[in-house]
């Protein structure tokens, strides 16, 4: 049995500013520096947290880049581009540096652990318990996977998918042993799979979204197969993009939701409903029963508060399909996906986590 956190969050937190402009290379410091005021920063943040209730922690992926990049950074075989990579949708903040990202450019190997330096902070400091956050299979290998380039050490996206799912795999395992309660892997790109323009899009290019549905659950599966374990949560989360209030996708999870629902290993979902792009909850009746549902309703895409009454009451329109017990309440995503984050400050940051708190505790006592 695994717990259920009913007021979570997703992971990522607002950086301070010196947090920003020393990750953007404006703020030029020694390694040790950074260090030091990665930790400063999150211990502030574990502070943020324990202020407004939350049920479970993060160290605000701080030490990251972007929820990707802790990956990388770790793993050999990638290699720079030039490219900018997904295409948004949305009004962009003023100013919001765009990333270059990396592709495999050789076999990976593992230089270090992908969280271990992370896990151990907040087992020493968490007020509380806490999670680990890891991109996903699908979408670590459907974003760097390059025909003619990855295709000569890997020779199709679902062998590299299956590769970085052992890598995970091995990592997940490690935070098990090192006691972390709670793991989530971050799969954004299934959305795509429900979005029509995207959906043609990839036809175009000769794919079969269906097939590539079916492989990104192989993959995210492996990572995760025969892991289950006591008081553990294996968790996956959905959204449709989250960079700097922009998002990717856009349609409802009918399309996909027998499948994803019924196939996916892990104990509990986290699945972006504060839109209407995310359409109802009737694709909640496919379900498998015992799992967990965290609706993801309040939006870190803005700062304007969102009405409990209104939350509460989509909350018990999720009930109709899908157990009370079953339930829980979080954001729709992190609050900062990478530098420097979504246009809200850190003081609409709090209420926004402190209305989760304050919804989960009326909804559930």
């Amino acid at each position: 049995m695994t717990a259920r956190y009913r007021a979570d969050q997703l992971g990522s937190l607002l950086r301070p500013e010196s947090l920003v402009q020393a990750k953007l290379g404006e703020l030029l410091m020694s390694e040790a520096e950074l260090r030091a005021l990665e930790d400063r920063s999150i211990l502030d943040a574990l502070e943020l947290q324990r202020q407004t209730g939350i049920n479970v922690y993060t160290d605000g992926e701080f030490r990251r880049r972007s929820y990707m990049t802790g990956f990388w950074d770790a793993i050999d075989g990638f290699v720079p581009t030039e490219e900018y990579g997904l295409e948004w949708r949305g009004t962009p903040r003023e100013n919001y540096p765009r990333t270059k990202h990396p592709i495999v450019g050789g076999k990976l190997r593992p230089k270090r652990r992908l969280a271990g330096d992370e896990a151990a902070f907040l087992k020493e400091h968490a007020p509380g318990p806490f999670k680990i956050t890891l991109p996903g299979a699908q979408m670590i290998g459907g974003f760097t996977f390059r025909p003619g380039v990855t295709d000569q050490f890997y020779p199709t996206r679902q062998a590299l998918m299956l590769e970085i799912a052992r890598l995970l795999r091995d990592e997940i395992q490690a935070l098990m042993d090192d006691g972390v309660p709670y793991i989530q892997l971050d799969s954004p790109g299934y959305t795509t799979f429900v979005d029509e323009e995207l959906r043609a899009r990839l036809e175009g290019y000769g794919a079969d979204p269906d097939a590539m549905l079916d492989e990104a659950i192989a993959a995210d599966n492996a990572a995760v197969g025969g892991l289950a374990r006591e008081g553990v949560t294996l968790a996956i989360h959905l959204c449709r993009g989250n960079s700097g209030g922009q998002w990717m996708a856009e349609g409802p999870y009918d399309r996909i939701a027998e499948k994803l629902f019924g196939t996916l290993a892990h104990d509990t979902f986290l699945l972006e409903y504060d839109t209407a792009r995310a359409g109802g909850f009737e694709p909640l009746r496919f379900m498998p029963q015992g799992k967990t549902v965290v609706l993801g309703l309040v939006t870190t895409k803005r700062g304007e508060l969102e009405s409990q009454d209104d939350l509460l009451r989509r909350i018990d329109e999720a009930a109709k399909y899908v157990p009370m017990d079953n339930l829980a309440l979080s954001p729709q995503c992190g609050f900062a996906s990478s530098i420097p984050g979504n246009p809200l400050t850190v003081e609409e940051e709090k209420r926004k986590l402190e209305l989760v708190v304050e919804t989960a505790r009326r909804a559930w006592g």
